[in-house]
C-alpha cells in the first residue's frame, strides 16, 4: 500500500477521544490518588492514536489495503503512526512487535491497558504503607508528640534503641520488617517525616485520634448544608445558654432557654433559672404555649431539641406524632446542629452587645468584641476589678427587653422579607397544614398537676375553685370504687386557668370547665349570674335525664321453695262438679227473667 496514503488516511481520521480523557481524569491508583494532570493527557493522546487505527481496521476498503494476503501490514501502520509521533503528541513505540501488542492490549483491556503498573507499586516507595502508618502511630501517641520527636522516635526504633508494640495485639514491631530491598534499614530525614505527617490526608487521621470528639467535629468533620424554610412554625429549635453577665450574690451567671422559630427568627418562648434543669425546660415550653394560645397560632410541625435534659420525654410528648408530627434530638456536644445555637449568637451581637457593657469574649479576634478583665487576687480568686455584678431582676428585665427588641429588627433577609421584621415574618407567613395544639396532652407533661375527687358527682375542686364535668357519663368511666382522678391545667401571664383535664390511671376521663357561682338574691343578679345559673341547671337536667333514662327496674324477691308452690298453685286445674237440673224448671226462671227485663225497659 501506498505509506502516503496511509498517512493521508490518519492525518484526517484521527481526533482526541472525549471518553478516555474522561476515564483518566475519574482513575484512582491504588493509594486513593488520581493521575497526575501530565499523566492524564499522556494517556488520552496515546488512546486516541490507537483508536485512529481501530478505526482504520475496521473500515473495510482500507483493511484491505493493509492486508498482504491474511497478515496486517504492522510494518506500515507502525510507521504510519509514528509519523505523526510529533503532531499527534502520543509516545507509543516505534518497534512494530511492541506496538502490535499496545493494539491488542488495548482491544482486549481498553483504557486501563496503558497505565503503567508502576503507579501505586509500594516496592518503589522508600516510605511505603507499612512505614507510613508506623509514622502514623507514633505521631498519635497520647502525649501528641511533634513531628521532630516523631522522626527521633523513628530512628531510634530502626537503631534498636526503642521497642514499638501494639498495645490491643501485644505484638511487638520487628525492625526486619522496615528494611529496603537491600537488606538496609529504612532510614528517614526529618523533611520526608514532616511531608508524611504533614499530608492532608494524614493530618486528618491524626486529628481524627488526638482530637476530642466534639474539637474534631466542628473543625474537621464535613458539616451539611442548608437552609431555613418556608413557613413558621415548621420547625422550632430549643438551646440554652447563660447570660454574659454575672449575678452579685453567687457570681454566677443566669440559665436561659429559647425557643427559636427557625423561618422568622424570633424567639417564641423564653424562661430563666438560677440553674440548668428541668425546670428551666418546662417554664420555656409553657412560655412558648400561652404566647400561641394568646396569638391564636396552631402547633408547630416540628421541634429540634438536645438529648440532655430533653430525653425523659422521648417516650411521651416528645415522640413524634404524640404532640408534634416531627421530633428531632440533636446529637449530644453537636451544637452546629441547633439552629437555635446560631440565632443566640446573632442575639447576642447585634442586641446584647449594643445595649450593655461588657459583651463578648476574652478570646475574640475582633477586638470590638473583646472583653477583658484583671482578676483580683483574693481568697477566692473568681473576682474582677472592672468587671460589673448585677441582681437577678435586673439581668432578667434587660434580657427580655432584648429579646422584644431582637423580634422586632428587621429580618436579615430583606432580599426575601424586604421592610418586614422578624415579628412580621412570623405571624404573616405560618404553615397552613399546622393543626391545633392536643391540650390535653400538652398539660399532662407540662402542666400543673394537683390529685383531686369527683363531688356529688358534678364537679372537682382544683386550685380553689369548682370545675364541672362535661358530661354526668363521665362516670362511667371510673374505676370501681374510686372517685380520685389527676388535674392538669395551665396558668396564663395573670395567674388564671381555664381548661382542666383529668385522668385517672393515666387515661384521660374529660375536660372540665369553671362554670362559675350565681349570686341567689334575685334582686342583685346580673345577665352574666343568669347565664350561669342556665348553665348549672343544663348540667343538673343532663344528670336527671341520665338517672331517668338508666333507672334501674324494680323486682320482687322471694325464696326459690316460696315461688315453687306458688307457680303449683297456679298451674293446678280446678275439678267442677257437673249440677243435675229440671229442665221445665230452667226455662220457666228464663222466661220469667226474661219477662222481667222486658218490663224493665
Amino acid at each position: 500500500m501506498d505509506v502516503e496514503m496511509l498517512r493521508n488516511w490518519f492525518a484526517s481520521h484521527w481526533e482526541v477521544d472525549a471518553d478516555a480523557r474522561s476515564f483518566y481524569s475519574r482513575f484512582r491508583l491504588p493509594s486513593g490518588k488520581p493521575l497526575e494532570p501530565e499523566q492524564q493527557q499522556e494517556y488520552t493522546l496515546n488512546a486516541s492514536a490507537i483508536q485512529s487505527v481501530l478505526r482504520l481496521m475496521s473500515d473495510i476498503k482500507m483493511k484491505r489495503a493493509v492486508m498482504q494476503g491474511n497478515r496486517l501490514k504492522w510494518e506500515e501502520m507502525a510507521g504510519a503512526i509514528g509519523f505523526f509521533q510529533k503532531e499527534f503528541g502520543h509516545n507509543l513505540p516505534l518497534s512494530v512487535n511492541r506496538f502490535k501488542k499496545k493494539v491488542k492490549d488495548f482491544q482486549e483491556r481498553s483504557y486501563i491497558s496503558l497505565i503503567s503498573g508502576k503507579f501505586g507499586n509500594q516496592n518503589k516507595r522508600l516510605v511505603d504503607v507499612h512505614v507510613e502508618n508506623l509514622l502514623l502511630s507514633l505521631a498519635t501517641l497520647p502525649n501528641k508528640p511533634w513531628n521532630k520527636d516523631v522522626w527521633e522516635m523513628y530512628d531510634m526504633f530502626i537503631d534498636g534503641k526503642l521497642q514499638v508494640c501494639d498495645p490491643s495485639t501485644g505484638e511487638i514491631f520487628n525492625t526486619t520488617d522496615f528494611l529496603d530491598k537491600r537488606g538496609n534499614p529504612i532510614k528517614l530525614s526529618r523533611s520526608t517525616v514532616n511531608a508524611y505527617l504533614n499530608q492532608p490526608k494524614n493530618q486528618v487521621l491524626i486529628n481524627h485520634k488526638l482530637m476530642s470528639w466534639s474539637t474534631f467535629m466542628h473543625n474537621e468533620r464535613p458539616h451539611i448544608h442548608r437552609h431555613a424554610p418556608e413557613f413558621s412554625f415548621s420547625k422550632i429549635s430549643f438551646d440554652d445558654r447563660d447570660l454574659p453577665r454575672k449575678l452579685k450574690d453567687t457570681k454566677q451567671r443566669p440559665k436561659a432557654y429559647y425557643a427559636y422559630d427557625v423561618t422568622s427568627q424570633c424567639v417564641v418562648g423564653f424562661a430563666y433559672n438560677r440553674n440548668k434543669n428541668v425546670d428551666l425546660v418546662v417554664d420555656c415550653f409553657r412560655d412558648m404555649f400561652r404566647r400561641m394560645e394568646r396569638n391564636g397560632w396552631n402547633c408547630p410541625a416540628q421541634v429540634e431539641v438536645e438529648n440532655h435534659l430533653m430525653s425523659q420525654w422521648k417516650e411521651s410528648f416528645l415522640k413524634a406524632g404524640t404532640l408534634f408530627p416531627f421530633v428531632r434530638f440533636c446529637a449530644p456536644l453537636n451544637s452546629q446542629e441547633k439552629y437555635a445555637e446560631s440565632l443566640n449568637g446573632a442575639k447576642k451581637r447585634s442586641i446584647e452587645h449594643k445595649n450593655h457593657l461588657g459583651i463578648g469574649r476574652f478570646y475574640a479576634k475582633n477586638e470590638k468584641y473583646r472583653s477583658e478583665s484583671k482578676k483580683i487576687s483574693d481568697e477566692y480568686n473568681d473576682t474582677y476589678e472592672d468587671r460589673e455584678y448585677y441582681t437577678w431582676e435586673q439581668l432578667i428585665e434587660e434580657d427580655m427587653n432584648d429579646v422584644h427588641e431582637f423580634n422586632h429588627t428587621l429580618h436579615p433577609n430583606q432580599k426575601k422579607y424586604p421592610g418586614m421584621t422578624r415579628w412580621e415574618v412570623l405571624c404573616q407567613n405560618m404553615n397552613p397544614t399546622l393543626q391545633p395544639v392536643d391540650k390535653a396532652i400538652l398539660y399532662r407533661f407540662i402542666g400543673e398537676h394537683v390529685e383531686t375527687s369527683i363531688r356529688r358527682n358534678s364537679y372537682c375542686r382544683v386550685n380553689y375553685a369548682d370545675f364541672w364535668l362535661s358530661s354526668p357519663e363521665v362516670l362511667d368511666k371510673l374505676a370501681p370504687n374510686n372517685n380520685k382522678v389527676d388535674a392538669y391545667y395551665m396558668l396564663d401571664e395573670e395567674g388564671n386557668m381555664s381548661d382542666v383535664y383529668i385522668y385517672q390511671n393515666g387515661v384521660l376521663l374529660d375536660k372540665l370547665s369553671n362554670v362559675g357561682a350565681f349570686n341567689t338574691a334575685e334582686a342583685e343578679q346580673t345577665d352574666e349570674d343568669k347565664l350561669i345559673m342556665i348553665e348549672q341547671n343544663k348540667l343538673i337536667s343532663q344528670f336527671d335525664a341520665m338517672t331517668k333514662k338508666e333507672a334501674i327496674t324494680p323486682v320482687v324477691v322471694m325464696k326459690t321453695e316460696t315461688a315453687h308452690k306458688i307457680s303449683q298453685a297456679i298451674a293446678k286445674p280446678v275439678q267442677v262438679e257437673p249440677v243435675e237440673a229440671d229442665a221445665d224448671a230452667l226455662i220457666a226462671q228464663f222466661s220469667d227473667y226474661k219477662g222481667r227485663g222486658v218490663a224493665g225497659m
